[in-house]
């Protein structure tokens, strides 16, 4: 199984592929993001009857878009990805997902995909 995932607003997309089963999943994430990533994933992967050991390789849009849900994703995702020993892949633009699928099936294993913001961090200033 290939795991597919947005994480760059708050409409979470998931993107499962299984032999030639293809699954779409989204979750209105919001501000719960970081709290509810891996039961909403663990939920969607028990509800196709899987497992985390299912999870042969990973594909993640890494921007750009915000970067507090990109840096969660792609925390999530990459150290699912070190701790189950198998590939990670990023893309970027309207066709992300065709280009990680290429990246995975020519074996590239980018092993930790760092996000891409677009443009400068915008820090604001302590309100104390």
């Amino acid at each position: 199984m290939i795991i597919l995932l947005d994480t760059s607003s708050s409409l979470c997309k998931l993107t499962i592929i299984d032999d030639d089963k293809c699954y779409s999943e989204e979750w209105r994430a919001d501000k719960g993001l970081a709290k509810g990533l891996l039961s909403y994933l663990a939920k969607i992967i028990e509800q196709h009857s899987m497992t985390w050991s299912d999870i042969a390789a990973i594909g993640v849009f890494k921007g750009p878009g915000s970067f507090t849900g990109l840096r969660i994703g792609l925390t999530v995702m990459n150290t699912i990805a070190d701790s189950l020993a198998i590939p990670i892949v990023g893309g970027r633009g309207e066709k992300w997902q065709d280009i990680v699928l290429a990246k995975l099936h020519a074996g590239q294993n980018e092993k930790i995909v760092l996000p891409f913001y677009g443009s400068d961090a915008n820090i604001t200033t302590s309100l104390k």
